[in-house]
C-alpha cells in the first residue's frame, strides 16, 4: 500500500561551520563555513523521510522550473513525484549553524502565491493512496478546490493525517488526525473565536484541541508540544490523553513534525489504532532529534533493504513492519510464513531452521518472545539477551523480514493478528500435532516443520559459555 504525501515543497540548504569570532564591521558572528548541504524541504522532507526507511511513497506536489526546482528533483530520488509546475520561484531557505546552534536564516521566493491548478495525474496518485499525509506549508495547494473535494471523499475511509499550516486552509472534514504544534493551535482557535485566555487552571492544548475539533471536523486532534509530548483529543472522547515524550538532549526541532507527522502515517497503515500510534510517533520524533534531526538525514539516495536508516522509523519500516509486511505480500499473492521462539543466543541451528523457513514462501515473520515471556517460560535467569538486540540480530540476517515481540505465553495471539498462510516450528516436533494447529487451521493456514540439528541448543551454548568464563 503506497503512502501518498500531498503538500509544498522548498529547498532547504544548510550552511555549516564554526564561529571564533566577531565581524569587524558589526557586532555579529563570523561563521567559517565547512559544509554545504541541499535537500527536500516541507512536504519533500516527509517524503524523503519515508522513501529513506524504505516505503513506497508518492510526492503529489508543485514545483518551480528553476535551478532550486531542478535541485529538489535532485533531491527526491526513490520517491515517485507527480507533480505541476507553479509557474514562480521555487521556495528556498537558508539556514546558517554554528556548530549545532541556528544562526539565521534566509528565505527567498517564499511569498504567498495563488492557489495553483491540479493535473489529473496528481488527482489519480492521491486516489490510490493506502494513507495519506497533507504537509501543507501554506503556499497554496491544499487549498486546491478539486483536491479538497477528493480528499473529503477519501476521508472516510483512508487515513488522512493533516500537518496544517498558519497560512493554510482549514484541514477537510473527517480526516483521521489534525497535527498543529502548540502556537499553531493556540492562533486557530482564537482565529475560530475560541477563550484561551480565560483565568483558572484550564490546560490551554486541551482548550485549543476541543475548539479546534468542532471547527475543523476532524476525528481527531494531535497538538504537538515539543518536549512535553502531545495531547490527543479523539471525537466522542470524555477528556485528552495526554501522550508524554522521552526526555531527549536534542538542538535543533527543524524537521520533528515532519517526522511525527510521517511515522503517523505509517502506524495507522500497519492498522494500529490512534492512540498507540500517537504515543509510537511522539517517541519516533524524539528518537529523531536525538540522533541529529535532519542534520543526521543521509545525502544517499533511498535504498532498500540493507540501505543505511539514520531516523527513528527504522524500527518499523516496511521491512520490520509485520502487519504492514502481510498485507504487501498478500497483495500481490505471495504466502507469508511465521515461525517463532525465544532465540537466545543464536547458534547454527537457528540459522539453518530460518533459512530453510524463508524457502517456503515470499516473507518470513518471526514472532519472538518478549524478555517476561522468556522469563516465565525459562527461568529468572533468563533471557541471557534481551529481547530489542535479540529482534535486531534476528532483522539482520537476510532470510528473516521481520519480526514480532509478544509478552504471552504462547504466540497464539501474535499468529492471530499475521494469520500467516504457513506456521513452521523445528523438527523436533517431528510426528507430533503442533499446539497451534488448530489455531492456524481456523483460517486455512498449514503447519510445518523444517529439520532439526541436534546437538545445538541455547541451553547447551549458555553452559559451555559458563565453563569458560
Amino acid at each position: 500500500m503506497r503512502i501518498v504525501v500531498v503538500g509544498d515543497v522548498m529547498l532547504d540548504v544548510d550552511l555549516a561551520g564554526e564561529a571564533t569570532r566577531l565581524s569587524p564591521d558589526a557586532p555579529v558572528p563570523v561563521v567559517d563555513v565547512s559544509s554545504v548541504r541541499h535537500r527536500a524541504g516541507g512536504a519533500g522532507l516527509v517524503a524523503r523521510m519515508l522513501a529513506q526507511d524504505g516505503w513506497p511513497v508518492t510526492l503529489v506536489t508543485m514545483l518551480g522550473d528553476d535551478d532550486a526546482g531542478r535541485q529538489v528533483r535532485a533531491q527526491l530520488a526513490g520517491v515517485r513525484l507527480v507533480a505541476g509546475d507553479t509557474g514562480y520561484p521555487s521556495p528556498v531557505k537558508t539556514r546558517v549553524r554554528a556548530g549545532s546552534h541556528p544562526v539565521v536564516r534566509f528565505d527567498q521566493g517564499c511569498e504567498k502565491t495563488p492557489v495553483p491548478d491540479v493535473t489529473p495525474a496528481m488527482l489519480r496518485a492521491v486516489e490510490n493512496a493506502g494513507v495519506i499525509i497533507v504537509a501543507d506549508y501554506g503556499r497554496g495547494l491544499a487549498a486546491n478546490p478539486g483536491l479538497r473535494k477528493l480528499l473529503a471523499s477519501l476521508a472516510g475511509h483512508v487515513p488522512i493525517v493533516w500537518d496544517p499550516h498558519p497560512a493554510g486552509p482549514d484541514p477537510v472534514p473527517g480526516v483521521a488526525v489534525v497535527t498543529p504544534n502548540m502556537a499553531e493551535a493556540t492562533k486557530a482557535a482564537r482565529s475560530a473565536g475560541g477563550a484561551m485566555d480565560g483565568p483558572g487552571p484550564g490546560d490551554p492544548a486541551a482548550d485549543a484541541a476541543g475548539i479546534l475539533l468542532q471547527r475543523w471536523g476532524s476525528r481527531a486532534v494531535l497538538v504537538t508540544q515539543g518536549e512535553e509530548g502531545a495531547l490527543l483529543l479523539r471525537q466522542g472522547d470524555h477528556s485528552p490523553r495526554n501522550v508524554p515524550a522521552p526526555r531527549v538532549e536534542a538542538g535543533d526541532p527543524c524537521g520533528a513534525g515532519d517526522r511525527l507527522a510521517a511515522s503517523l502515517a505509517v502506524h495507522l497503515l500497519a492498522g494500529r489504532d490512534l492512540p498507540d500510534a500517537a504515543a509510537l510517533a511522539v517517541h519516533d520524533a524524539a528518537d529523531f532529534l536525538a540522533a541529529g534531526g535532519v542534520a543526521a538525514l543521509t545525502d544517499t539516495a533511498p535504498g532498500g533493504r540493507g540501505g543505511e536508516r539514520t531516523g527513528p522509523l527504522a524500527g518499523v519500516d516496511r521491512l520490520t513492519e509485520p502487519l504492514l509486511l502481510v498485507r504487501a505480500i498478500r497483495e500481490t499473492g505471495g504466502t507469508v510464513v511465521a515461525t517463532g521462539g525465544c532465540f537466545d543466543l543464536l547458534h547454527a541451528g537457528h540459522v539453518r531452521s530460518l533459512k530453510a523457513a524463508r524457502e517456503l514462501g515470499e516473507c518470513l515473520i518471526v514472532c519472538l518472545n518478549s524478555d517476561d515471556s522468556v522469563r516465565r517460560l525459562k527461568g529468572p535467569e533468563r533471557p541471557i539477551i534481551n529481547q530489542h538486540d535479540r529482534a535486531e540480530l534476528l532483522l539482520a540476517m537476510e532470510c528473516v523480514d521481520a519480526v514480532m515481540v509478544f509478552d504471552e505465553d504462547t504466540p497464539d495471539a501474535a499468529l492471530d493478528r499475521l494469520r500467516p498462510d504457513i506456521w513452521v516450528k523445528g523438527g523436533d516436533y517431528k510426528g507430533a500435532r503442533l499446539p497451534e494447529a488448530d489455531l492456524v487451521e481456523s483460517w486455512g493456514g498449514r503447519c510445518l516443520t523444517v529439520p532439526f540439528h541436534p546437538a545445538r541448543s541455547t541451553t547447551g551454548l549458555a553452559d559451555a559459555l559458563a565453563k569458560v568464563g
